[in-house]
């Protein structure tokens, strides 16, 4: 049955393996060649630039101050926003992390380092996706008429397109 969240909810489902694709990688971490490695952590980072960050630039923007007006308390989905900016500090750390790996200067603090930082985007990105799923997706649901909803989520895509690096616009 499709619903005034059904978009939310089916990006959310689209975006699951790519979430598990962190916590895979972590456990590739002192397992695999390094060209192995490199090549996870690349599709990772792929994934947290090209999907993820442009997704919570739009939750920001346009999910979160419907949320907030929904609930009559400005600034309550402000740990969530919190977690996008984790999530986006952790992305910058894989990053470094990976260019020290391509370089050949990986040491073995690094892999350490490499591991926390998978593993943490992992857990930040499921518990974040969970207290969407199980708060603000019924609260949407009970409030928000499908107009409402629809302008909400076509600002998401708007917001998202804009967010995702410029040489992926087209």
């Amino acid at each position: 049955m499709n619903t005034v969240t059904q978009p939310l909810k089916d990006e959310h489902r689209d975006l699951i393996p790519h979430v598990e694709l962190l916590r895979t990688v972590g456990d590739l971490v002192g397992e695999v060649p390094p060209d192995s490695l490199l090549k996870g952590v690349d599709e990772t980072l792929d994934f947290l630039t090209r999907h993820l960050l442009p997704h919570a630039t739009a939750e920001d923007e346009a999910l979160y101050p419907v949320v907030n007006r929904l609930m009559g308390a400005p600034g309550v989905t402000a740990t969530m926003s919190r977690d996008h900016a984790e999530v986006a500090k952790l992305t910058k750390e894989l990053g470094l992390l990976r260019k020290r790996l391509d370089r050949g200067v990986f040491a073995a603090g690094d892999e350490k380092e490499l591991r926390r930082v998978l593993y943490g985007l992992h857990a930040i990105v499921k518990l974040h996706f969970a207290k969407e799923e199980e708060i603000y997706l019924p609260l949407l649901e009970a409030r928000l008429s499908p107009d409402d909803a629809e302008r909400m989520f076509l600002a998401m895509e708007a917001v998202a397109a804009e967010a995702r690096p410029a040489t992926l616009r087209t």
